[in-house]
């Protein structure tokens, strides 16, 4: 059985989700046209499947769900699937806006006509981002990718639909769990898994509250407060924002990636400074954290600078 998903136009699902073509099929992966990672609902875990028809300005996405108990979802728990799915995805942005934002931006003008109906993903929940930024910190995004798998093939739940096993993304109690050995034995710095581990400790004992910043209008505000947590800093905080929370207002600016993308595209080719890449984005408005989404992924395309 499937279910429909009906995103905001334009759309266009394979470019959105091609970042995970390389990923572990035991976590997420994106192959022969469909997306498959497991979804947590109602205290269980199903497995999504998810496939793109349509047009870039009438898309469709087919869902379909398994679970461990081959029990059927009901409609309110599809309801839920999809309004998650649809959260992930980023499908309710209205990309419309953000091409009206930068019209008067050639460069970036041109890398939109390129990367029509481009989305960005974003994370379950916000603790997840965190981890990952942390994960990030220092290292290359290809060396980073692989140390976040370890660590959930190492700490996440495992789940076995129709005799194959799929892991979730590790939850807090089992990351506050973590000794030493196990985080080095996912390839993590001392540091790091002392950062993630501590992290996980203040949300369980109840002292950290991260899903609270949903509803935290003021993006410059949760950056502060992220900041006052042990190992985290503003690059960290920034980066955790943008996925988890899709406030496309913030850009870490001090990203080497970045910074290397914005002196190519807006530069003479070399790397700018962090005040430089931060200084050239506030032309994008609100729309900071897209616009440098999209020049990485320009970059990655093989998209020639104007």
């Amino acid at each position: 059985m499937s279910w429909i998903i009906r995103p905001t136009p334009p759309y266009d699902f394979p470019l959105s989700v091609s970042l995970f073509s390389s990923g572990d099929p035991q976590i997420r992966a994106f192959r022969k046209g469909h997306l498959t990672q497991l979804v947590r609902s109602d205290g269980r875990y199903l497995l999504a499947d998810l496939s793109g028809s349509g047009t870039l300005n009438k898309p469709l996405l087919s869902l379909a769900l398994q679970s461990e108990t081959y029990r059927e979802p009901d409609a309110a728990e599809v309801r839920r699937v999809k309004e998650t799915i649809a959260a992930i995805l980023n499908l309710r942005l209205d990309l419309t806006m953000f091409y009206e934002a930068v019209s008067r931006d050639p460069i970036l003008t041109g890398i939109t006509s390129r990367l029509y109906g481009l989305k960005t993903p974003r994370t379950q929940t916000v603790f997840e981002a965190l981890v990952d930024s942390i994960i990030e910190q220092q290292i290359s995004i290809r060396v980073a990718r692989s140390l976040r798998e370890r660590l959930i093939r190492e700490f996440g739940e495992q789940v076995t639909i129709q005799g194959r096993t799929y892991y979730a993304f590790p939850d807090f109690p089992a990351l506050a769990a973590g000794t030493d050995e196990r985080f080095r034995s996912c390839g993590m710095s001392r540091r790091k898994g002392e950062y993630i581990r501590g992290v996980a400790e203040k949300i369980s004992e109840g002292s950290l509250n991260l899903e609270q910043y949903r509803t935290v209008r003021d993006t410059g505000h949760i950056i502060e407060e992220l900041c006052e947590i042990r190992g985290i800093g503003r690059w960290t905080a920034e980066l955790t924002v943008l996925r988890s929370l899709g406030r496309l207002d913030a850009v870490p600016a001090d990203d080497l990636g970045i910074r290397r993308v914005i002196g190519r595209y807006y530069g003479n080719g070399t790397i700018v400074t962090g005040d430089e890449a931060r200084r050239i984005a506030e032309q994008w408005g609100i729309w900071k954290g897209l616009a440098a989404f999209y020049l990485i992924t320009a970059e990655m395309q093989g998209i020639p600078p104007a």
